[in-house]
């Protein structure tokens, strides 16, 4: 297990940062000792990796995390598009640094604009993104969320947050209770308003990634308290057996 600090160290990202993802449930610590400080296992850092690629190729925070929470999700198929997209930045790198070098050498009389083309990296970008969140969903969520600042994002994951503190409060009780049920409802509208129309199969499929364990568990548990993303993922369940 390594600190915030030796994370931080190793790779470059800054403390602030690190907490700034915490915050947003973009990337947990493995665990959190009784006095409050971060600690950081292999599947966190592999998890900052994926980040840190992502955003070497100027994804948003947010698409990354709505990329790495997809049921969709697999690694070495975006590793292999990363390293693509990687290459490909590279190569149109390499011809503007061969244009620039050919204006020194020309005195800049050339009115070749062909360096500066942007569309086949583009296009691979955007059939990659199809691929990681080919959902109408995602595509919804990309459409509201472009424009947002991070304090409005912010805010909503705070709203988000605060609706798994009261799943926590009622966490020893019944799953099936009217209250229980309540706040899955309050939950379901809360995404639809927010986020992304939040259909029963969606719904259904968010209980489900809620009790898989890892960055969503423990961002939900670290909301409430320890069992709130199960209890909730029961609650969920319940509440769509009966829909």
């Amino acid at each position: 297990m390594m600190t915030i600090g030796e994370v931080s160290r190793l790779t470059g990202v800054s403390v602030r940062a690190l907490q700034y993802y915490d915050k947003i449930g973009l990337l947990s610590p493995s665990v959190r000792t009784e006095a409050g400080y971060r600690l950081y296992g292999d599947e966190s850092l592999e998890r900052l990796q994926q980040i840190l690629l992502f955003r070497a190729l100027e994804f948003s925070l947010s698409e990354i995390a709505a990329i790495l929470e997809s049921p969709a999700f697999n690694r070495e198929r975006a590793l292999e598009q990363q390293i693509e997209l990687l290459t490909l930045r590279r190569d149109h790198l390499d011809s503007l640094i061969a244009f620039a070098r050919g204006l020194q050498k020309t005195g800049g009389n050339s009115m070749d604009f062909s360096a500066f083309d942007t569309g086949k990296m583009d296009e691979y970008a955007r059939r990659a993104r199809e691929q990681w969140q080919d959902t109408a969903a995602y595509a919804e969520f990309a459409g509201r969320d472009r424009g947002r600042s991070d304090d409005m994002r912010n805010a909503l994951s705070a709203g988000l947050m605060t609706i798994f503190e009261d799943f926590g409060r009622l966490r020893g009780g019944d799953p099936a209770s009217e209250n229980a049920q309540a706040l899955v409802r309050r939950l379901q509208a809360y995404i639809t308003e927010h986020y992304y129309r939040c259909t029963s199969e969606i719904l259904k499929g968010l209980g489900a990634m809620y009790a898989a364990g890892g960055e969503f568990t423990e961002s939900i548990d670290a909301a409430g308290v320890q069992g709130t993303a199960r209890f909730a993922a029961r609650a969920i369940a319940a509440y769509c057996k009966h829909i």
